[in-house]
């Protein structure tokens, strides 16, 4: 199981809620610590995860998430409405990059992602879930690229293969038919996914609901990617042996 998939189940489904984005990150610029503050817990990996409430009406929050070296469990570290966030700053409107910066009513915090594409995909959604929760005043976006904000699904797509070729390289084996094996277990789940959200983008379409709820439906069908890399990890161990 993912660390996303496991901060889910582990902090968002017992609340019934349901986690839409997570994006890993850590500070660009250090925090200051008060001088009375001492001692520590370690090392630690950070998550901002983005998530929206089961029961009507939708309250949608912003968490942040730690995972302590030698610990397995996730802890909610602080959280915001998406009514207290104001500013989003994507850094650079030309290119990808991995830098964003986060503005509350609280004050501002700057963060890089593990990866530019893994920022550019927990923006997008947060894009499209503010507009379509915020009622009142919506928080401003800037130096965010256009495809990050835009109607289309394309980037969702796109994002999606992105995903699922970084785990056909992290996942399978580099020795012969294992590899050629797993390589084509997981073209086929590139397709199956493609393929779904395609399906979705034209049946929302069609129908002519906004882009919110596909996104929630993309949230569902990376979780069922990451499942099905598992599933084909074990199934590649198992032909090894």
């Amino acid at each position: 199981m993912s660390a996303k998939s496991a901060i889910n189940k582990e902090l968002f489904t017992p609340h019934d809620e349901k986690m839409l984005a997570g994006v890993q990150v850590k500070r660009r610029t250090k925090k200051k610590i008060p001088f009375l503050a001492t001692g520590g817990q370690g090392d630690y990996m950070t998550f901002i995860c983005l998530s929206v409430t089961n029961k009507k009406p939708s309250n949608v929050s912003l968490t942040k998430v730690k995972q302590f070296q030698g610990s397995s469990a996730f802890v909610k570290r602080s959280h915001w409405t998406i009514d207290q966030l104001r500013q989003v700053n994507g850094i650079d409107s030309n290119k990808d990059c991995p830098e964003f910066d986060l503005m509350f009513d609280s004050g501002l915090d700057q963060w890089v992602a593990s990866s530019a594409g893994e920022k550019c995909t927990f923006i997008q959604i947060l894009h499209h879930t503010c507009q379509r929760y915020c009622s009142a005043r919506k928080p401003e976006f800037i130096n965010c690229q256009s495809k990050l904000l835009g109607e289309g699904l394309d980037t969702v797509i796109y994002h999606c293969k992105v995903y699922l070729n970084r785990m056909r390289k992290d996942l399978v084996p580099h020795r012969g038919h294992l590899q050629r094996q797993g390589n084509s277990i997981l073209h086929s789940a590139a397709d199956s996914v493609t393929s779904a959200v395609q399906k979705a983008s034209q049946a929302l379409n069609e129908r002519g609901e906004r882009l919110g709820r596909a996104e929630e439906r993309t949230a569902d069908m990376m979780n069922s990617a990451e499942q099905f890399a598992v599933t084909a990890h074990k199934l590649a161990m198992k032909h090894k042996c």
